[in-house]
C-alpha cells in the first residue's frame, strides 16, 4: 500500500515537473514579456525612437486635383469633372467641381432638367446624361423609387464659391471607355472612363 502510494506521489510530482518545465519553455520561445505587444514592428515603423510608431502615409486621393474635362457655361459657372469611375454595382460615377464665377447667387438653373419624374428635385445634376457615342445609347441619371436622383443636389452658390458635385449613371458596356457628359445648359464634354 505505502509503495502504491509513493507511485501515485511520483507521479503526480512527474507531471507537475513537466508542466512547469512546459510552461517555461513555451515562455522562452515566445519571447513574452507580459504584454500584448507583437516582438516585430510593422513595416513602415520608425526605429528612432523606442515605443513610438510612425504610421505609414495614407494613399493620395486619385481623383484630387485632377481635370478630366472644365465645361464652362454662361455668366462664369464652370463645372470639373475629376473622376469618372466604373462601379463593381454596374454604375458609372462622375465626380467634380462646381465654380461660381457669376456675380449672382447661382441656383443650377435648369440642371435639374425637362423631365417629369425628376422635376421634384429642384436645384441639382437630375438633368445630366451620359452618351455612348459608339452604342448609341443615352444614360439618364440614376434615381430612387421616389424620382430622387442618386446625384448632388445644390442650396445655391455665392459668387466666388465653389461646391463638389456627383452623379451616378447606368454604366455602358466594358467596351466603352469613352462617353459625352451632357449637362443642361452647357456644352458637351467628352471624358474617359476609368475603372
Amino acid at each position: 500500500m505505502r509503495a502504491a502510494m509513493t507511485r501515485i506521489r511520483f507521479k503526480g510530482a512527474a507531471v507537475a515537473a513537466a508542466s512547469v518545465a512546459m510552461a517555461v519553455m513555451l515562455t522562452a520561445c515566445g519571447g513574452d514579456d507580459g504584454s500584448d505587444e507583437p516582438e516585430s514592428k510593422p513595416q513602415g515603423a520608425s526605429s528612432s525612437s523606442a515605443g513610438q510608431e510612425s504610421e505609414a502615409p495614407a494613399p493620395p486621393e486619385d481623383d484630387e486635383g485632377q481635370v478630366l474635362a472644365s465645361i464652362k457655361g454662361k455668366d462664369g459657372v464652370e463645372a470639373i469633372v475629376s473622376s469618372v469611375k466604373r462601379e463593381a454595382g454596374g454604375f458609372v460615377t462622375v465626380k467634380g467641381t462646381v465654380k461660381n464665377g457669376s456675380k449672382q447667387i447661382w441656383t443650377a438653373p435648369g440642371w435639374q432638367g425637362m423631365e417629369q419624374e425628376v422635376a421634384g428635385n429642384g436645384a441639382s445634376m437630375a438633368g445630366t446624361s451620359l452618351v455612348d457615342q459608339t452604342g448609341k445609347k443615352r444614360y439618364l441619371v440614376l434615381r430612387d423609387t421616389d424620382g430622387r436622383c442618386l446625384c448632388t443636389k445644390f442650396e445655391g452658390l455665392t459668387p466666388g464659391a465653389e461646391a463638389p458635385f456627383f452623379a451616378q449613371f447606368p454604366a455602358p458596356p466594358q467596351s466603352t471607355t469613352e462617353v459625352d457628359f451632357q449637362i443642361p445648359t452647357m456644352p458637351t464634354a467628352t471624358i474617359k472612363i476609368s475603372g
